[in-house]
């Protein structure tokens, strides 16, 4: 009975852990993800839209600056009227203002600002800062992608080698187990040994069901940031023990975060000069050239169709407008100020940052040495141990200890490794610098 309760146990467990459909895995290198992330995320398409609805606001903001012709052409339908005629003795009558109810005219029109006191000019700038900003944060959701997916992956990395070791620290209880039973038969052990070694392996079973979830939970963060169909993901890049030596920090003044700032505060600024150049006056020449039917500027009118051209320069200068260039001057002042004040928020806190990554990362290199330290260690008392149990001085308890501490030594060192890869990738986002 109690082997058939052993063997159900050990099939549940690998119901439990294989339950997911069986689907064919793949091999996944952290810069492959970091690759698909960057094209699939829907953030920074986001961001690629905003940029081209900012290079067309600036392409407008140009334009404004050049001559505009535009065609119109138009009907008018009027009152009859009485006719005014001229009777000359003689001659024949001669109408000078005919009934003509149906008005036809066709008109090329050109306008032309050519002076605004610097205010195109001031909104062009504007605009093409607001292009670079927007430029800017898809530099800074770009590096935020990497960080995350970098996260994500050496998460999915030390998930699968926990559930690895668990696994096989599973399968080593198991034999302990079978060889306590077998033992207890013969009369060798009392039952107290068998049962808290069961208990042991039910601890150890239930670590392994959480860490299979665990794995599953990684493997779908890491499918949400590259996209694509559910199933297995196989890191191909295994962590190595050896650290990666980082160039020594510096100030983070050329992350994108803060560039996106400065941009924002020289829109703010040629915005506030476009608004007090609102204030000054503005030159425009204008023309045309009309085809109409009758055109009033022909006398005496005729119903025929008849040309003419006009060409004008003309001087704007608005004396008072109610406020208005006093609060658009306004606003764009204190947006500048704002802007300014999140700039040296963003340098304290940006330096704070850098300083608690360095710090992150000086503390998992001491983290690997240590994990080294700790699987020479188990890997030296196992041999010990195994020594001493084939002398008949330890016991096979002794051993499976022996051996899952070096499994848990090898697990601890995957993590410090991971650990140090993350703070790595988060020390250069907080550096600014681009991997």
């Amino acid at each position: 009975m109690r082997v058939w309760r052993l063997t159900l146990g050990v099939l549940t467990v690998a119901v439990l852990l294989w339950a997911a459909p069986a689907t064919a895995q793949e091999a996944l290198t952290l810069e492959e993800a970091i690759s698909r992330s960057l094209a699939h995320s829907a953030r920074l398409a986001e961001l690629e839209a905003r940029r081209a609805g900012a290079e067309a606001a600036e392409a407008a903001r140009g334009a404004a600056k050049l001559p505009m012709v535009a065609a119109q052409a138009g009907y008018t339908r009027t009152n009859h009227v009485d006719e005014f005629i001229i009777a000359t003795p003689g001659q024949p009558s001669r109408v000078l203002y005919p009934d003509v109810p149906d008005n036809y005219r066709a008109r090329i029109d050109l306008q032309w600002p050519i002076y605004t006191a610097g205010r195109a000019d001031a909104l062009e700038r504007a605009a093409r800062a607001e292009v670079g900003a927007v430029g800017e944060e898809l530099a800074a959701a770009r590096a935020d992608l990497r960080l995350e997916v970098t996260r994500a992956f050496w998460a999915l990395v030390t998930a699968r080698e926990t559930e690895r070791v668990l696994q096989r620290s599973l399968e080593r209880f198991d034999l302990h187990v079978r060889d306590l039973q077998a033992r207890l038969d013969q009369g060798l052990i009392s039952p107290h040994e068998l049962l808290s070694a069961e208990a042991h392996r039910s601890r150890q079973r239930l670590l392994a069901i959480e860490a299979a979830a665990t794995r599953r939970k990684a493997e779908m963060d890491v499918r949400r940031l590259i996209g694509g169909a559910a199933g297995p993901i196989v890191p191909s890049e295994l962590p190595s023990p050896a650290a990666t030596a980082m160039p020594a920090a510096e100030r983070p003044l050329s992350r994108p975060e803060r560039r996106v700032l400065e941009r924002r505060l020289d829109a703010a600024g040629d915005r506030e000069v476009a608004a007090s150049a609102a204030g000054k006056p503005q030159l425009f020449v204008g023309g045309g050239y009309d085809l109409a039917r009758p055109n009033p500027r022909i006398f005496p009118r005729a119903d025929t169709w008849e040309p003419s051209w006009d060409a004008s320069i003309n001087l704007t200068w608005t004396l008072w407008d109610g406020g208005r260039r006093s609060a658009d001057r306004a606003e764009a002042a204190a947006a500048s100020r704002a802007i300014a004040a999140r700039i040296s928020e963003f340098d304290r806190q940006a330096s704070l940052e850098l300083q608690a990554r360095t710090i992150d990362v000086e503390s998992a290199e001491v983290g690997i040495a240590t994990a080294e330290e700790g699987v020479r260690a188990a890997v030296e008392a196992r041999r010990v141990i195994e020594e001493r149990y084939q002398v008949g001085v330890a016991t096979s308890t002794d051993v499976v200890d022996a051996e899952i501490a070096v499994l848990q030594a090898e697990l601890d060192r995957t993590r410090a490794t991971a650990s140090l890869r993350i703070a790595e990738a988060g020390l250069v986002r907080a550096a600014g610098r681009q991997p």
